[in-house]
């Protein structure tokens, strides 16, 4: 019975959505209330927790010193890692990283990696051997729908949140100053996702709109407006005009969103 009325449930999402209606109300390019909430980790360098809807993801952020990638020794380094705690969501379980967690650190890396939104030439400490490492840990505390934004603008609003200790080379050797200063921040990525339900598109999709979708798309913008990451997922596809209407509208949304964590 149970899966009977899930089914009926799903299927009237998908009928509503085809007359350009959303179950919970919404018109089709509403995202959910969203919630910021910044410092909420005392021992960690910086932290954030977002809320979009009941979907609801803690970031914390850390700074370490080691020594920097071969092919770019004079830059920082940018390390992202997602746990999906199982007590969020039903389906996620105890266990490595899986392609869900994967995927989700890698598109909340490849926006701020992409965007230049740490400028990574000032955590050089000295080149080829010593840089500032940035890890920022995401963790889902509960599952309704479209991790990707809440997790990336989280990991934005503790990145801005960040501070790190003053460092100094003596005599070869990394020495720590008192006082602390803010990451070099010079962007702000802000991803806007679309979920492709029979044929129609929509913003912000809940967990049982994306458990009906037929494809996902992400795209991230800068500050400027400008596209500087793409992910698609699903067995679906979309045309190119549904491409270009979501960067028209993604752009927007992403513009009205950075005001919530930029403040003027």
């Amino acid at each position: 019975m149970a899966s009977v009325m899930v089914k009926v449930k799903q299927k009237q999402i998908a009928q509503l959505i085809a007359h350009g209606k959303r179950l919970d109300g919404r018109e089709p390019n509403d995202y959910r209330p969203i919630k910021i909430e910044v410092g909420v980790i005392e021992k960690a360098e910086g932290s954030a927790r977002v809320k979009i809807g009941n979907t609801e993801v803690l970031v914390g952020t850390k700074v370490d010193v080691g020594e920097p990638f071969p092919d770019t020794p004079e830059e920082g380094v940018l390390t992202v890692n997602a746990e999906l705690v199982p007590l969020a969501s039903p389906s996620f379980e105890t266990g490595p990283p899986d392609e869900n967690s994967i995927e989700l650190a890698r598109i909340v890396d490849r926006g701020i990696r992409e965007s230049k939104a740490i400028a990574t030439e000032e955590l050089c400490l000295e080149p080829g051997k010593k840089v500032i490492i940035v890890f920022i840990d995401v963790y889902v505390l509960n599952h309704d729908g479209n991790l990707i934004d809440a997790s990336a603008l989280a990991a934005l609003a503790a990145i801005m949140n960040t501070k790190m200790p003053k460092y100094e080379i003596v005599n070869g050797e990394v020495k720590k100053k008192p006082g602390y200063i803010p990451l070099p921040i010079r962007n702000y990525p802000v991803p806007a996702t679309f979920a492709k339900i029979n044929g129609k598109m929509i913003v912000d999709p809940w967990l049982e709109e994306e458990q009906v979708m037929d494809a996902r798309l992400t795209m991230t913008f800068d500050k400027d407006g400008n596209i500087c990451a793409i992910q698609k997922g699903g067995i679906g596809h979309f045309t190119v005009q549904q491409i270009l209407d979501a960067a028209k509208i993604g752009q927007q949304k992403s513009a009205d969103i950075r005001k919530l964590v930029v403040k003027e």
